[in-house]
């Protein structure tokens, strides 16, 4: 899997992080963006339209959001920002005013870094990590494989060297899990098994395993609060489930779920690949689970240096593309496509098969 931060250096950053963070319920009337050189910034106005607090940066993921909840199509809303960004501020600054809503403006760095429902749920990487990494720390013999921080999102990947199999003779799998979230809305918490390959360091993430929280609360009224801290004391629902995601990291590593895939691994390393038109099958399959064009090559030229033309060989394939990309994001995104590859219905497999030869 791909390379990321140190254990230490993931719990510094989520540290500085937490103590980085502001969040905001806001008026969309009070919101102004403005032109700033080649750029745009958000200001937070009061009643007398003095700025609350400093004019903000808007991150990528923010911008989107704005987007998506002005209903400003994201190719035009894209071209306004990098070509004509005063054309963008008119835009938005009028749906905000004629559509007033209550939003949540997550802030980090002087940057608004998300702008979400009044509904979002805030469950931060900090109150997640405090939950589940004395738990992993319980694990003898747990080994982090690799963890990150990126704009949307915290990974820990953990694997358990203790629950091992072989697939065929030499390849051996050992049992782990992905603890996942996002502070920013892209995702809900989830907790994953995955299946690491010592061959290749692959990681490939059991996607029809996970367990799952959304971060959908009741709704904040901005009369009531502009600036929200994190509670004191967690509400009972929120306790409750972080005692869930604890008690299903304990179980992650399960010897059962881990024949299951081992099984299925198994199975797919006997499916033949019809050799007629190796690049063919990929750009097929490719097309079928989400895989770029750009990634394509990629993809075939390992599984040509593996040499296994087989169903299993084609997923190992993607999931060791994963390491080459230079998204962590896209990585771990890829490492769930080469398990749905794996686990594709055979008739599926048997149709990509025919039009590939």
């Amino acid at each position: 899997m791909k390379p990321g931060l140190t254990l230490e250096a993931l719990a510094a950053e989520i540290l500085r992080q937490k103590d980085a963070k502001e969040d905001y319920l806001v008026d969309t009337p009070a919101l102004v963006m403005e032109p700033n050189g080649d750029d745009v910034v958000l200001r937070v106005l009061d009643e007398d339209k003095n700025d609350r607090i400093e004019p903000l940066d808007i991150g990528e993921i923010a911008h989107r959001q704005i987007g998506t909840h002005l209903s400003i199509p994201a190719k035009y809303y894209a071209k306004m920002l990098a070509e004509k960004p005063e054309l963008l501020c008119v835009n938005v600054n009028s749906w905000m005013e004629s559509n007033p809503s209550t939003r949540m403006l997550r802030v980090m760095d002087g940057r608004a870094r998300a702008y979400l429902s009044n509904r979002y749920q805030r469950f931060d990487h900090y109150e997640i990590a405090n939950a589940v990494l004395p738990i992993l720390g319980e694990m003898p013999d747990a080994q982090f494989e690799s963890c990150q921080i990126t704009e949307g999102r915290l990974y820990i990947k953990v694997v358990n060297p203790r629950l091992q199999a072989e697939v065929t003779p030499g390849d051996i799998v050992q049992s782990g899990l992905i603890i996942s979230n996002s502070e920013v809305g892209l995702g809900s918490v989830t907790v994953q098994p995955l299946v690491y390959r010592l061959v290749c360091s692959n990681g490939m993430i059991v996607n029809d395993a996970a367990t799952k929280r959304n971060h959908i609360g009741r709704a904040n009224n901005s009369d009531e609060n502009f600036q929200l801290y994190t509670p004191k004391t967690l509400e009972a629902d929120y306790r409750a489930f972080l005692l869930k995601i604890q008690d299903t990291v304990r179980a992650a590593v399960d010897e059962a779920q881990f024949a299951r895939v081992v099984g299925m691994m198994q199975e797919a390393s006997t499916a033949q690949m019809n050799t007629a038109d190796v690049p063919g099958l990929v750009k097929l399959a490719s097309r079928e689970f989400g895989i770029t064009e750009s990634e394509e090559p990629g993809v075939l030229q390992h599984l040509i240096e593996d040499g296994n033309l087989t169903l299993y060989g084609l997923s190992n394939a993607v999931t060791r593309f994963s390491q080459d990309v230079e998204s962590y994001d896209r990585a771990t995104d890829l490492e769930g496509i080469g398990y749905n590859i794996l686990t594709m219905p055979a008739n599926t497999w048997n149709r990509l098969n025919r039009a590939a030869a």
